[in-house]
């Protein structure tokens, strides 16, 4: 039976990880070293510019299948909080950040709620108990 409350978690699940895994292929394809001079260029360690792209492509394809949701959700949040503060802030909001908010936000969330549905984790890790039950005193 489908949990209706699952149906947005694993919309937003997928999307990011569709998005990721697209940007990530593209930083390899287009020539990661390319990327990593632009790193090097704006004065961040051109080796940080392997790392993003493979947690982009990995964690794309994780969130995809539901594999390890709330850690890898946790590294592209803090992949999209330094894109806005170290390259898009300075365009500001239309132009500059808000679609890394928006990516942000959806990691955020699943950091804070996961998704079950249709995941990996769930198949693999199904009797154990949820972690956001509160156990009362």
């Amino acid at each position: 039976m489908i949990n209706k409350n699952e149906i947005g978690p694993f919309l937003l699940r997928l999307v990011l990880g569709i998005v990721f895994l697209a940007h990530g292929a593209a930083k390899f394809q287009g020539g990661i070293e390319n990327i990593a001079g632009w790193f090097d260029s704006i004065g961040l360690p051109g080796a940080l510019a392997y790392v993003v792209a493979i947690i982009e492509l990995v964690g794309g394809i994780a969130l995809i299948l539901g594999l390890g949701t709330r850690i890898v959700s946790a590294l592209i949040g803090l992949i999209m909080v330094g894109a806005i503060f170290t390259v898009k802030l300075a365009a500001g909001f239309l132009d500059g950040y808000a679609y890394d908010l928006v990516l942000l936000v959806m990691a955020v969330y699943l950091v804070l709620n996961g998704s079950k549905m249709l995941s990996l984790d769930q198949l693999f890790f199904k009797g154990q108990e949820d972690n956001n039950t509160i156990a009362s005193a």
